[in-house]
């Protein structure tokens, strides 16, 4: 695009095409798909909003180009980086046209303290600022606020143009240094100070509403810090630094805290859909062998002429199914969320069986029938499954032949059995013949393994030799990879 064209909001320049241009290309690869249609909506949205209106322009932005829930916090992420500068209060100072009338403010109160006409408020001690940041914090001052903001980080975070050095340690300098837990506790002695009468209620009340106002300061100083590394180094850089998975994109084993809880977020709309899309594929199932004689009766309508035949619909039946997980602590986080994929889902089948091991093997289907919190049954299979047969370490060939000797009768020509586990056997004895014996018996064996394919069958992975009696092995890393995979379970 051009700044000619006719499809550009009014009033917009090179700068924010360019902007826009580097923005869409951000989105794409952090992985939220927009297509060229999006991205041209969006310009069109933007011809009807204020471009000044930051909260307009976002949402404008977020309309067009946002299809998935799990995806809008990566999506604000880019937009606070290539839009960071945008509006006049958002501008780092300097030029003029980004001072930032808050900043007055400060600098009036500054002199007014001094006796002098006008003040600094890069001059201001460490004990100046706490005691501004206090009255803001109390009042409310929103603008206050941010201005006091920018002076924490001119004055604490020690930035240094060209230095890489990643965000996060120029928020913690900054926020160490203002000590924010001992703020809370100030306000909160100064609202007792006011308020001797308030009750626990109210008292509890207004403590959140001061820890609300603490983490909008925290959020303005990072949003400040991340200005300044936009100028610095530009959008592009600063967005590769802070770009992070999409929920359904985080690898199962490597998942930090923060990451597993957004895991856990995504899985339950994800198993609705995947639920839906299993039902409609057996209601609209393949047609079945022609009816002959319904066909024949039909017929007499057009002259004895077979012009609309008529077949047999199937009836398929809802399959059972058995999962074997290996749920030592290599693959521990990859089982837990399969398990929850399969039972959240369990109703498309006529029965779900678990199993989990480590070198011994224990069913633990009672488990979550006993309880609808899927995490309690998790909890409980962690801490109550009798999976430890020698020393605790990965022995598939000892689990598959206990299973096939204690539960193979059960597997039957309905079964469809999944294997969930890296296939790391420490060395030991594999076993594989239970796996064509299940092969022979079962509907369907297939393996979901954790590890990238470049992995498999190296070092003690064994995975080739169990691969050979399965419908299929499947690298299922992610729960994007986990949905390819359960949709063709029907």
């Amino acid at each position: 695009m051009t700044a000619t064209d006719p499809h550009l909001p009014r009033g917009s320049s090179a700068g924010l095409l360019e902007s826009l241009s580097g923005f869409v290309k951000e989105l794409r690869n952090a992985g939220i798909p927009v297509s060229l249609t999006e991205n041209l909506d969006a310009v069109e949205a933007l011809r009807h909003i204020p471009l000044e209106d930051r909260d307009a322009f976002k949402y404008s932005l977020a309309a067009t180009m946002v299809k998935n829930n799990a995806h809008w916090k990566t999506f604000e992420t880019v937009f606070e980086v290539y839009f960071s500068l945008r509006g006049r209060e958002y501008r780092l100072g300097g030029e003029g046209e980004g001072d930032f009338d808050a900043e007055d403010m400060i600098n009036t109160l500054i002199g007014a303290r001094e006796g002098e006409g006008q003040g600094s408020a890069e001059g201001m001690t460490p004990e100046q600022l706490a005691e501004m940041l206090f009255r803001a914090l109390m009042d409310g001052n929103d603008a206050m606020m941010r201005a006091l903001a920018r002076a924490a980080v001119t004055r604490y975070a020690g930035m240094e143009p060209g230095r890489p050095v990643g965000g996060t340690y120029y928020l913690y300098r900054t926020l160490r240094n203002l000590d924010l837990d001992s703020m809370l506790e100030r306000m909160m002695q100064q609202e007792r100070r006011r308020n001797e009468d308030e009750t626990d209620l109210e008292e509890r009340l207004v403590r959140e509403e001061y820890e609300a106002r603490l983490d909008a300061l925290r959020r303005e100083i990072e949003a400040e810090i991340r200005r300044r590394l936009v100028a610095d180094r530009g959008a592009e850089a600063v967005a590769k630094s802070v770009r992070k998975p999409l929920p359904e994109d985080i690898d199962f084993m490597h998942a930090s805290r923060e990451e597993l809880v957004a895991l856990r977020r995504a899985i339950a709309p994800l198993t609705r859909k995947l639920a839906v899309r299993l039902a409609r594929k057996r209601r609209h199932g393949r047609k079945g062998p022609l009816d002959f004689r319904n066909t024949v009766r039909h017929s007499l309508s057009y002259g004895g002429v077979p012009a609309d035949p008529k077949f047999r619909y199937p009836r398929p039946s809802k399959p059972e199914i058995m999962v074997i997980a290996d749920i030592s602590g290599s693959v521990a986080a990859f089982a837990r969320f399969t398990l929850q994929m399969v039972y959240a889902i369990s109703s498309q089948f006529s029965r779900v069986r678990s199993f989990v091991f480590i070198d011994g093997i224990d069913e633990v289907t009672d488990y979550f029938k006993a309880t609808e919190d899927i995490s309690e049954a998790i909890h409980r299979i962690n801490t109550e499954a009798d999976v430890i047969w020698v020393d605790g370490h990965s022995d598939y060939g000892h689990a598959f032949e206990a299973f096939w000797d204690r539960w193979g009768r059960d597997v039957n020509t309905k079964t469809t059995v999944l294997l969930l586990g890296d296939a790391r056997n420490n060395y030991h004895a594999a076993q594989a013949w239970v796996l064509g014996e299940m092969a022979k018996k079962a509907r369907h064996v297939y393996w979901l393994n954790p590890e990238p394919r470049s992995y498999w069958d190296t070092g003690d992975s064994i995975v080739g030799q169990y691969a050979t009696h399965c419908d299929g092995a499947y690298e299922c890393r992610n729960l994007k990879q986990l949905e390819r995979f359960v949709e063709q379970l029907g």
